[in-house]
């Protein structure tokens, strides 16, 4: 299949992408169309709709170019682990991973604007570079499931959720000289509007479960985490508590090693 369109996101890579769609209601990409797949008419009456479904490729997997070409050698594994669940396992159609034997990924958005060969999305779970099959308009009568059933861990809405996220002095005089850079391009209006970001971001903890379950650190020990947005890398650190202190934000010498960190 050919991707009618690729995502210009604010998430720069996948550290820090949101879990699921509309957690971070300032989350915004772009989607922005082939020309030679779709003209700008097949665009007309999406204006009417307030949300869309995406359907996508998750292509930063790291075993995705092994299962596509070569699937016979690939060995997917049947069970994932569970970041509400503190890495319990379940089966991988039980949740929405991924890592998955066909890398498909389903997701809704808001409808910000449409423009001639672009399409403006807020409350985003995409990172850059997305490649999109699909989009389709979100119809409430059929889409949403009156009476659905789901596990009790699905139903813990605060799991992940943070107790605070402050910023320090040097964030705040390094955010000014850092937004110079990067606003005629940036999906965003201001400096202060980038700052709101990057609280709905961290109000979830954004930590692999790998971190997460190491002997909590404090902020004495200077243990600081990364994640990267709309190309600059933010720095923070968390106490035991699940207070979060954003550090500094700055220009990344290189988004890999950024986002492994």
């Amino acid at each position: 299949m050919r991707p009618i369109g690729t995502i210009q996101s604010c998430f720069s890579t996948r550290n820090g992408t949101p879990r699921q769609p509309l957690l971070v209601s300032l989350a915004r990409a772009c989607l922005i169309f082939d020309p030679a797949l779709v003209p700008p008419a097949s665009l007309e009456g999406l204006e009417e709709y307030s949300h869309c479904w995406i359907l996508y490729v998750f292509h930063l997997n790291t075993d995705i170019e092994k299962l596509w070409r070569k699937p016979s050698q690939s060995k997917l594994k049947a069970k994932v682990r569970v970041p509400r669940l503190n890495g319990e396992r379940k089966g991988v159609f039980a949740t929405r991973s991924p890592h998955r034997p066909c890398p498909i990924g389903l997701t809704v958005a808001k409808v910000e604007e449409i423009q001639k060969d672009k399409v403006l999305l807020s409350g985003v779970d995409l990172v850059d570079g997305t490649p999109v099959l699909d989009i389709k308009p979100y119809l409430p009568y059929s889409d949403s499931i009156q009476g659905a059933s789901v596990p009790n861990w699905v139903k813990e809405d605060c799991s992940l959720a943070v107790a605070s996220v402050t910023f320090s002095d040097t964030f705040s005089s390094s955010i000014t000289s850092c937004w110079k850079l990067i606003e005629k391009k940036s999906l965003y209006s201001s400096a202060d509007e980038f700052r709101s970001l990057i609280t709905q971001v961290l109000s979830w903890d954004i930590r692999s479960m790998s971190q997460r379950n190491k002997p909590q650190d404090t902020l004495d020990e200077e243990i600081v985490y990364h994640l990267v947005l709309e190309g600059l890398d933010v720095s923070y650190m968390i106490d035991n508590e699940s207070n979060i202190l954003v550090q500094d934000v700055s220009l990344p010498k290189n988004l890999q090693d950024v986002a492994g960190s």
